[in-house]
């Protein structure tokens, strides 16, 4: 997998790594580090006639409660949960229907509950509309169990532009090729992917529309192109050209067009990510010696820094409300993941992994997504943003790379 052993730009970095393959199918796993006292016991129990369906429907809906951190996930018919739900499931005709209530024990209160129908190959998704309506009865916040995810895969020779849900199941392919494939990132109305691909043997960023499968070149300049990163509105993105000699951070339209520079430095500007309010930009520099996290208006312009502890930040990520900043720093030879709080000036590392790389918040801000390497190959893992829970995703075997999480459904 991509890791950084170096600081280079994607592109580079891309042409430099030696990616290896693995076989071995992983499944998933749920490590609850601490905060066991403060997560809400909830038993999900077995629905009257799921075992029509196959794989039923509350093994991924316990899953989804479980990895957030956010639930004690209790076993059937056991005691000292607050919330209870039951259900019952219609299978015939191609056609199948859900019905269930999620109730508060010690009050007897109906929280949430209703019918799904949904085609009968589709429990999966029912599966995880029912997991987002419990979340959001008990918290009050909008649940992402609905939403997708995006990474590379890479097997043998081959790369894979894929898409799953956001528990790592379900994967479809969108592209295969035997050139690499990088840094997906979503549009904001999750209906188009932003990538780029060395199918021509240059780095050019293309724009895939997911619906119909139909694909663009937005940026082929002369040089590298790369690092998209998607306006807050989607009408352009934010690119990394050498066009004029050295990486820095353009603008283009996301149906293509010329660009217009907005980085202005003589060192490596690169990893560009725009804030959810569209406002400004987050990018990784070395124009201060080593490379470090700074910000710039969305327009370009004057830049500040962002990152001083540490002399190795990069691929920054800030979150859907604006309050925090995911990113990578490497401390002792280990790379990992750190959340910077805004308010409080703070960094603290989320994870325990040694090889981490391109982390990516969900739409509530609540998980992070990133990828790390063990046994040898790359894997995904989702990181509570207390750092307290943390899941290994259930992915094909192969090396996986480059996530991104997808925006909440429209």
């Amino acid at each position: 997998m991509v890791s950084f052993r170096q600081w280079l730009p994607q592109s580079v970095l891309a042409l430099c790594c030696v990616l290896m393959g693995g076989l071995a199918q992983a499944d998933m796993t749920i490590e609850i580090v601490g905060g066991g006292a403060n997560r809400h016991p909830i038993i999900i129990q077995p629905f009257a006639a799921e075992n029509t369906v196959n794989g039923g429907l509350t093994p991924t809906i316990r899953s989804d409660l479980a990895r957030t951190g956010v639930f004690n996930v209790l076993e059937p018919n056991t005691t000292g949960a607050m919330s209870v739900a039951v259900g019952q499931v219609s299978n015939s005709g191609g056609t199948l229907s859900v019905t269930f209530t999620l109730t508060d024990t010690a009050q007897k209160k109906r929280l949430t509950g209703g019918t799904i129908t949904v085609p009968a190959d589709d429990a999966r998704p029912a599966a995880h509309r029912i997991a987002d309506m419990i979340y959001e009865a008990i918290t009050g916040e909008r649940s992402i169990f609905s939403t997708q995810i995006a990474y590379v895969l890479r097997m043998g020779k081959s790369y894979q532009l894929q898409v799953a849900d956001a528990d790592g199941g379900n994967a479809q392919t969108l592209l295969r090729s035997t050139e690499p494939i990088i840094s997906p990132t979503w549009s904001p109305d999750g209906g188009r992917l932003a990538y780029v691909s060395f199918e021509t043997r240059k780095p050019v960023v293309y724009v895939h529309t997911l619906a119909s499968g139909a694909r663009r070149p937005v940026a082929a300049f002369k040089g590298s192109n790369s690092a998209p990163s998607w306006s807050a509105d989607g009408s352009r993105l934010a690119v990394v050209l050498t066009r004029d000699g050295h990486s820095q951070i353009y603008a283009v339209p996301a149906a293509g067009g010329d660009a217009v520079r907005l980085s202005q430095s003589q060192g490596i500007d690169t990893e560009p990510h725009y804030s959810a309010d569209g406002s400004r930009i987050v990018f990784t520099s070395d124009r201060a010696g080593g490379p470090q996290i700074y910000s710039m208006s969305a327009n370009g312009g004057a830049a500040s820094r962002v990152t001083f502890e540490g002399n190795y930040n990069v691929s920054p990520r800030l979150s859907p409300d604006g309050k925090a900043m995911a990113y990578i720093r490497r401390e002792g030879g280990k790379y990992r993941v750190m959340l910077h709080d805004f308010a409080t000036g703070q960094a603290n590392p989320l994870t325990q992994t040694v090889l981490d790389e391109s982390p990516s918040f969900a739409p509530n801000g609540k998980m992070i997504l990133y990828a790390t390497e063990q046994g040898g190959r790359g894997v995904l893992y989702a990181v509570s943003r207390d750092g307290q829970t943390r899941t290994r995703l259930t992915t094909a075997g192969g090396d996986v790379q480059e996530p991104a999480w997808g925006p909440f459904p429209r």
